[in-house]
């Protein structure tokens, strides 16, 4: 993965405090999650585990995180130690991850993005597909590759842009750039809406579904719904769940 996680992992981290990480992106993808009672996760690009931790508070029975970065993990790790949940961190890249075991379901904020190529995007759902059971579900939230670019600048008052130095094409940098304490930046790369479809199918997923951003009613209490239009007009995440 051409992001470094380990630079910036701090910064990183506290971007997850940013209001549309909790109203938009965690209530989108806890959603489309449903109730995890009793359930097996395998949370792939867990990060510090952010969202690791809430899979096994709600009720999650077994739950694993893996991620590439080794101060990400240690993050993890640190957390665990002082707050035993009985998650199991490892160190690992999802494109050479191979069979970890058979999960109910397996979760990913912000992985596929990370795909820079056709077929990067099919090893990354290969890996995920081999670590489901059968009629077992992988749920993601991910760059909305249909986001049209003249809207990047949008999100600014949600503390985070989008940019592009070239059109958008198969493989093409978008530059996320965050608004938290320091300022950072990091790559994700577009691959068009075909390509994930061409990539899931191909792995052998059953089903596929793309799911609009939910709002959340503590969203609108907070801020007002007129704040969030801009972010539900010209999403810039999309949920994503496929069935094996």
């Amino acid at each position: 993965m051409a992001t470094d996680y380990d630079t910036i992992t701090q910064q990183y981290k506290k971007s997850k405090e940013l209001p549309f990480r909790l109203c938009i992106e965690a209530y989108t993808f806890f959603n489309l999650l449903g109730n995890l009672a009793g359930k097996s996760v395998l949370d792939l690009a867990c990060g510090d585990g952010f969202y690791t931790r809430q899979l096994q508070l709600q009720g999650a029975a077994r739950v694993v995180g893996v991620d590439n970065s080794e101060k990400m993990i240690k993050l993890a790790r640190q957390q665990e130690a002082a707050d035993e949940q009985g998650i199991e961190y490892i160190i690992a890249d999802v494109l050479e991850l191979g069979l970890i075991g058979s999960f109910d379901l397996v979760a990913a904020a912000y992985l596929l993005n990370y795909a820079q190529t056709k077929e990067q995007l099919l090893s990354m759902c290969q890996s995920i597909f081999t670590n489901l059971k059968p009629g077992g579900r992988f749920v993601s939230v991910n760059n909305n590759s249909e986001q049209p670019p003249q809207s990047f600048l949008t999100s600014e008052k949600y503390g985070f842009i989008k940019s592009i130095s070239e059109p958008l094409q198969e493989g093409t940098a978008i530059t996320y750039t965050f608004f938290v304490g320091e300022q950072f930046s990091f790559d994700n790369y577009y691959l068009s809406p075909a390509t994930y479809e061409w990539a899931f199918r191909n792995a052998g997923f059953k089903e596929i579904r793309w799911h609009k951003p939910l709002l959340s009613p503590d969203g609108v209490r907070q801020e007002g719904q007129e704040f969030w239009q801009d972010f539900l007009n010209y999403a810039p995440l999309v949920g994503i769940e496929c069935v094996k």
